[in-house]
């Protein structure tokens, strides 16, 4: 079990490890998150089930982590909970006008994001490490 003061370093780790993972699998295969976000917004059943399980993540993240306003990751792990759960929110009641324009928002650079996603995850990754 992790200690109470490492916990922010353990949820920006796993963070930083999913960021550089999708970043990956959208490099090996470019215009996947293009796709994926079209399925979305297309798929009433996919797009509540995403709402909840982001509201959930984001819910769990933000009443887990512990708040020390000195501690820069706690803060960045407690806000970033707390947008997930927004998000979720907002997925659940305005899905598809959200999802649209996050495609409109991703459009052709979606290489570029993918690379940028890569760098924060190794960067998230790195700030983890240097705390364990």
């Amino acid at each position: 079990m992790a200690e109470a003061d490492q916990i922010s370093a353990w949820i920006i780790l796993f963070m930083g490890l999913y960021s550089a993972g999708a970043a990956v699998g959208e490099l090996r295969s470019p215009g996947s998150w293009a796709a994926m976000l079209d399925g979305f917004e297309n798929n009433e059943a996919l797009r509540f089930l995403t709402g909840i399980v982001v509201l959930a993540l984001g819910a769990a993240i933000y009443l887990v982590n512990p708040w020390n306003r000195a501690d820069w990751m706690s803060v960045l792990v407690t806000v970033i909970g707390g947008g997930m759960a927004l998000e979720g929110v907002i997925i659940l009641g305005f899905g598809r006008p959200y999802l649209h324009f996050a495609s409109k928002l991703l459009g052709k650079i979606d290489i570029l994001w993918a690379w940028m996603a890569l760098v924060l995850g190794v960067a998230l990754v790195c700030a983890a490490g240097l705390r364990f």
